[in-house]
């Protein structure tokens, strides 16, 4: 219980931090796809993507380290950090003296006029994810939430001015995220007392560095190969369809993010639990309870998103970005996958299995960029929507094997083939109706039923158990 409770806690103050941020990127979407055109939300989403790629490659994956060394007993928090932030250095100067290059030379066009605020933004990132990581390590978990608010209230206020107010375009948008990322990263630089972290040289702490980036190297590649699932496609996009293509096709990611939110909050939340908690016997049947009710919300929440796709995407897309709505329901799939091969990461994590957790992911990301080239080509951007489903179902498939080894897990396999059959149900008649009709939400909403029944199980004991904790905090 004492597990469960920890869990349901770190859950709910992580909803503060991260579900006013994704919220607000879900709202403001008819804001972006108003003023914004399809080629530059694409090209500020391909300059992102590039950061995202860029952060573990120039950091060695570092955050990953600074969240999972402070939990072991004995640690030295403070000597952590700074090895982190060693790792950003590291990294940022020679990406500026590249970027500096680049913007005397000319050799990347597409960077060229966004160079200042691509080092800012890379920037901002990079400290933003060495900060969150140590806060969830040191397990200042409230401060996290109360970060998250600041960058929220921020990227609202600074959109408004400087998107609707002031029209400052793609240029605003830019300023807009970064000020936002460096707002939340200022304050928990503060409340974390990270300056403590510079009193520790190179050399004082080697063997640590040595002992982190021999962790986190093998989670370098498990984050570039996250990244090849998650970006990839597009570059072949771009590459093969252009910029306003690409635009359509990250657009259509928003709908698909009112789930991610969820596995974002639960998954800085396991990470904790699962190397605070790891029994590799499983004997009071928290990591089986857990996996379980965590598959069934997925499942609900993905299915009821697919029957109301094509109703939020008339809400939400504006002008050429109506069409994104048809890769929704395959990249909502992969979402669901991608959860749960991260519920499984978790445990990889507790026992400190890095490799399983690189190699499931490069083989998961090989997949995607085969599939990719093949499907895109074909499909379009709706080709590497289902591109990414399968190769998410790859890494967890894998995940679900490997496991065992660590720890004594149980598994509904055939109750959740067939809800994920029925899924890809909802997905296939929501693509083949032309045209909104009462006939396709009925059965869309039969199959949501159907899908919860197959939990019921699930739903029982998940209601039981939030009625104990109630009850046993009350006494």
């Amino acid at each position: 219980m004492h597990g469960i409770r920890y869990l349901i806690k770190n859950i709910g103050l992580l909803t503060i931090s991260s579900f006013g941020t994704k919220l607000l990127s879900f709202f403001l979407v008819p804001l972006y796809t108003n003023i914004l055109s399809t080629s530059e939300y694409g090209l500020y989403d391909l300059l992102n993507t590039t950061i995202a790629v860029l952060v573990p490659l120039l950091t060695v994956n570092i955050a990953d380290a600074v969240m999972r060394f402070p939990l072991d007993k004995g640690s030295n928090p403070n000597a952590i950090l700074s090895v982190g932030f060693q790792f950003f250095l590291i990294g940022f100067i020679p990406l500026t003296i590249i970027v500096f290059l680049n913007y005397l030379i000319n050799f990347l066009p597409i960077l060229h006029d966004y160079s200042i605020y691509f080092i800012l933004l890379y920037m901002v990132t990079a400290l933003n994810g060495i900060m969150n990581s140590y806060a969830r390590g040191i397990e200042k978990i409230a401060a996290l939430s109360i970060s998250g608010i600041i960058s929220t209230i921020f990227i609202i206020i600074l959109n408004i001015l400087l998107l609707v107010v002031f029209p400052f375009g793609i240029n605003g948008y830019f300023i807009a995220n970064i000020v936002g990322i460096a707002a939340q990263t200022a304050y928990l630089f503060i409340a974390a007392e990270a300056w403590k972290g510079f009193k520790y040289s190179l050399r004082s702490t080697s063997d640590l560095r040595h002992e982190m980036k021999t962790y986190s190297l093998p989670l370098m590649t498990n984050t570039l190969a996250w990244w090849v699932n998650n970006s990839s496609a597009r570059y072949v996009i771009t590459w093969l369809r252009g910029l306003s293509e690409n635009g359509i096709f990250s657009v259509s990611y928003k709908i698909p993010s009112i789930l991610s939110i969820f596995q974002t909050i639960f998954m800085q939340a396991w990470t904790i639990s699962a190397t605070k908690d790891f029994d590799p016997e499983d004997r009071k049947g928290f990591f089986t309870k857990v996996y379980n009710y965590y598959n069934f919300a997925m499942t609900i929440i993905c299915s009821f998103l697919i029957m109301t796709a094509r109703l939020m995407a008339s809400f939400l897309y504006a002008k050429g970005f109506y069409t994104a709505w048809r890769c929704v329901p395959f990249l909502l799939i992969s979402i669901l996958f991608g959860a749960i091969s991260g519920y499984l990461g978790g445990i990889f994590a507790a026992v400190k299995d890095s490799r399983s957790i690189a190699t499931t992911t490069l083989i998961g990301a090989i997949t995607n960029i085969i599939l990719d080239f093949g499907l895109v080509f074909i499909f379009g951007s709706i080709g590497a929507a289902i591109a990414n489903m399968v190769s998410y179902w790859v890494v967890w498939a894998m995940r679900m094997r490997i496991v065992r080894r660590h720890v004594r897990i149980v598994f509904h396999v055939f109750r959740d083939y067939v809800s994920y059959a029925l899924l890809m149900v909802q997905c296939c008649l929501l693509l083949s109706f032309p045209r909104d009709v009462w006939g396709l939400y009925i059965i869309e909403f039969g199959l949501f039923i159907a899908i919860f029944v197959l939990y019921f199980r699930e739903v029982s004991q998940l209601f039981t158990e939030i009625i104990n904790l109630f009850v046993a905090k009350r006494i």
